[in-house]
């Protein structure tokens, strides 16, 4: 019935004689919980996107907007707010694990089926988790107080084997206030990329070296002031790198870079990188959330248009805030499934590095400007 609505409202004359918006096409990837007369879920919502250009929009980012309705419909929604204290246990338990294990595997080559097995399996799934742990913890939802929290992400960078969380703070926070803006969301991929990696091949290297492309776009795109928690960052890292191979040789470091490769790369978790912003099925849609049970490696962050909406809200009450408001979120598309989204974005021509939602930048004043800009005593801190 809505889809016989939905195709009355089409102008088919758009389409060069053909008579659905599935015709010829990909078979449709994501999904709806709670079909509407305006997506069943099924069929494509909108023809395929232009694959030579990003889709610029005009309007303004959905997740203010959604916000501000569900906490009209939802006021008790504020009681979800608030820090997690089982985020620290978490983070020490993952930690622990890591660099005990990268211990034991010191006596393997890093070349050996149970070197390559480990670091792919358990190495890959705990890096991956601390990825995501200083993705919670940026948000200060590990304390009340925010030193504690950058200390904390510090601690949970150390397996990581690279310096990173500081300058993720930054970045990421820009992500969530300026989303699709150009020059300041650098999340975005840049034009080059999209020049050069937007066929089959160019998305299988895209997709391998996902983490390559996240650390080092941000440098190129938007450069931060180095702050005292950079340089903390910094010295920690390289303190803890130094007397781990001091102390057990360079295997277990080894190890542990290996680990957030394969955290970053063709690895069933790494799927949420491309499910979140890049859009699929003809939709205008910028965020897709994820259900399924791979949320259980990965603080919910699957819960990803409740994440946006809400990044006050901790990544156990995630699933709360969905079930306060499913008329919001079980409404909208979202993905079945992490690896098929790799899968998916490999092999279909109707997604690939063009398919992010940009927008002009607009004059934010100083809050734009505020990782170039010299840092105040409150962000020192």
């Amino acid at each position: 019935m809505g889809a016989d609505a939905k195709a009355k409202s089409i102008d088919f004359s758009y389409f060069g004689g053909a008579e659905s918006l599935d015709e010829g096409r990909s078979p449709r990837r994501t999904t709806v919980v709670s079909p509407t007369t305006q997506d069943d879920g099924k069929v494509h919502p909108g023809p395929p996107q232009d694959p030579t250009e990003f889709l610029w929009l005009m309007t303004e980012e959905p997740h203010r907007t959604r916000r501000m309705a569900i906490m009209k419909a939802h006021p008790e929604v504020t009681k979800l707010m608030g820090h997690e204290p089982l985020t620290k246990w978490v983070v020490l338990g993952v930690v622990s694990l890591q660099i005990t294990l990268a211990c034991l595997l010191r006596k393997y080559h890093p070349l050996s089926p149970l070197f390559l097995f480990c670091a792919y399996v358990v190495g890959g799934t705990a890096n991956h988790n601390l990825f995501l742990a200083i993705h919670e913890i940026t948000h200060n939802l590990a304390f009340r107080s925010v030193k504690a929290n950058k200390a904390l992400a510090v601690f949970a960078n150390l397996p990581i084997g690279i310096p990173y969380s500081a300058a993720f703070k930054r970045y990421h926070i820009e992500h969530h206030k300026f989303l699709g803006e150009d020059g300041i969301d650098t999340d975005l991929p840049t034009r080059l990329e999209l020049l050069c990696l937007n066929n089959v091949l160019g998305k299988v290297f895209f997709a391998t070296f996902q983490i390559l492309f996240y650390a080092l776009r941000p440098g190129f795109v938007r450069i931060q002031t180095f702050t005292q928690w950079h340089l903390a960052n910094l010295l920690t890292e390289l303190v803890f790198d130094y007397l781990l191979v001091k102390t057990f040789g360079i295997r277990p470091l080894i190890y542990l870079l290996m680990s957030s490769f394969f955290a970053g790369s063709l690895h069933p978790l790494a799927g949420h990188f491309i499910a979140e912003h890049y859009i699929w099925d003809g939709l205008n849609q910028e965020t897709y959330s994820y259900y399924g049970p791979l949320n259980i490696f990965a603080y919910n962050v699957g819960y990803h248009n409740e994440h946006h909406d809400f990044p006050s809200v901790a990544w156990t009450r995630l699933p709360a805030l969905r079930a306060l408001a499913p008329e919001f979120y079980d409404t909208i598309p979202s993905h079945p499934s992490w690896p098929m989204v790799i899968i998916n974005f490999i092999r279909d021509p109707e997604v690939g590095i063009f398919a992010r939602v940009k927008r002009k930048p607009k004059s934010h004043g100083n809050n734009a400007e505020e990782s170039s800009a010299p840092p105040t005593p409150e962000q020192k801190d």
